[in-house]
């Protein structure tokens, strides 16, 4: 039986540019680029060099601080480049697919008789574990640790990303595997979250506690999950883990195989045949874009329009995406824009602003933040959004100053940068609320660990 959550706090952003239902394989990428960034605050280790001959699974990188996690090629083929930045640190990790498909085998698992030691070293061994990932801090999860629980999203509610129910279908066996695993990793429950009309494949799994919720976004968020059913305190940790992720857990554990394979919804209004694609962690998107066609003057993002990251069409799937969002570029602007009626864009005020009259209305929007970052200036909007039991401007302002005593008790412990992306977005003031967030976390994770 399932328990009904009930968001009242947020806000649907209805953009025109929904992928439709249609999935076709993606054109064969040639590359394979990994960024050590996707995995926050992991200082990369290479095990391999340019121009080693690699199968998918063989390990790439392990991570300098915690050498028992790994990154493995999601790829067979030769690692063609590693690119570094500034003091060295490695930014990309190129290979070439050579399209023989050859992965390392390291034996199929047991998952109903195995126990909770057996299956963390097969986490670790594999690749596995950096799929796994823990708040606070919002990282790759500790592997010594043990969570209080495991929260799984198996709703997405931001705009345009990919639908949950339409790729994760048919793959119940993997998800399984995955879940029953998961849950002998904790002494607490698997939390898994879908939508209170969703035609979910995890209805119907075992070693789970299922919770149907509903409202406007960002009731898909884990982070809002969690502060519904089980909130982290101090001293706590919990391990969340993308609902795409567990079909490759699942089906690794049940083959022995690393398969990268991933469903992608390429959507937004720039994009000419908007639809999902059959690709591979790290794919280049080149082809898959070509295929799908989209305009110029475009701004590329892999993620959502919220929380993703820039690239180029020419660019890569980020290891934890399963969206590529194609919006026009925000880089003209309107002559008195500020001083005249607005009817193609959304806002929670109505000062000249009428979006409030069209709530199914949906917006072709661009890039452009239609103002200038300027000082925070109280207007209790951000409030409207967040649906945490948390201050929001509070917050932030705590991590603009490293008050850490401050952050503790306003409830930091709990937070992700997602979990600010509304606030963000409604933001009269154009702060970065994700990035304060997400600096405030590193300073935390520095001094207190």
């Amino acid at each position: 039986m399932s328990k009904d959550i009930t968001i009242k706090k947020g806000l649907d952003i209805r953009l025109v540019g929904s992928a439709d239902k249609v999935l076709v394989d993606a054109p064969k990428s040639k590359t394979c680029t990994i960024q050590p960034a996707d995995f926050h605050l992991t200082i990369p280790k290479m095990v391999v060099k340019e121009g080693a001959k690699l199968r998918a699974g063989d390990e790439l990188f392990y991570s300098k601080t915690q050498d028992s996690i790994k990154v493995v090629s999601p790829i067979a083929g030769t690692l063609k480049e590693i690119t570094r930045g500034a003091k060295r640190v490695i930014t990309h990790i190129v290979i070439e697919a050579d399209g023989s498909n050859e992965s390392r085998d390291f034996g199929a698992v047991n998952v109903a008789s195995a126990d909770a030691e057996v299956l963390r070293a097969r986490f670790l061994e594999s690749g596995l574990w950096p799929f796994i990932k823990q708040r606070p801090y919002d990282v790759i999860a500790n592997p010594t640790s043990e969570p209080k629980a495991i929260f799984i999203s198996g709703y997405a509610s931001a705009p345009l990303v990919a639908d949950l129910d339409y790729t994760l279908a048919k793959q119940e066996e993997k998800l399984q595997a995955a879940v029953t695993a998961l849950s002998k990793m904790t002494k607490g429950q698997v939390h898994v979250t879908i939508g209170k009309d969703s035609v979910s494949p995890f209805e119907n799994l075992k070693d789970i506690t299922l919770h149907k919720i509903t409202g406007p976004h960002p009731a898909g968020n884990v982070g809002t999950q969690i502060s519904k059913i089980d909130p982290v305190n101090k001293g706590e940790v919990v391990w969340t883990v993308n609902a795409q992720d567990l079909i490759v857990i699942g089906e690794s554990l049940l083959t022995g195989h690393f398969n990268s394979e991933r469903q992608i919804a390429v959507a937004g209004s720039s994009v000419k045949a908007p639809k999902y694609f059959r690709t591979h962690i790290g794919a280049d998107l080149e082809g898959i874009l070509n295929e799908a066609g989209i305009e110029a003057n475009s701004r590329v993002i892999t993620g959502s329009v919220l929380t993703g990251d820039k690239t180029t069409a020419k660019g890569n799937l980020g290891y934890y995406h399963n969206t590529v969002t194609v919006i026009p570029e925000g880089d003209d602007y309107e002559f008195f824009g500020w001083n005249k009626p607005v009817f193609n864009k959304i806002s929670l005020t109505r000062a000249l602003t009428f979006s409030w009259m069209q709530p199914n209305k949906k917006y072709d929007l661009d890039t452009n933040t239609n103002g200038e970052h300027r000082a925070f200036v109280v207007t209790g909007m951000y409030e409207e959004v967040f649906p945490l039991d948390i201050y929001p401007l509070q917050i932030m302002k705590s991590c603009l100053v490293e008050d850490l005593d401050a952050m503790e008790q306003l409830g930091m412990y709990e937070v992700a940068p997602e979990d600010f992306a509304l606030t963000e977005f409604v933001c009269v003031s154009k702060q970065p609320h994700q990035a304060i967030i997400r600096k405030g976390l590193d300073v935390m994770y520095k001094e207190i660990g």
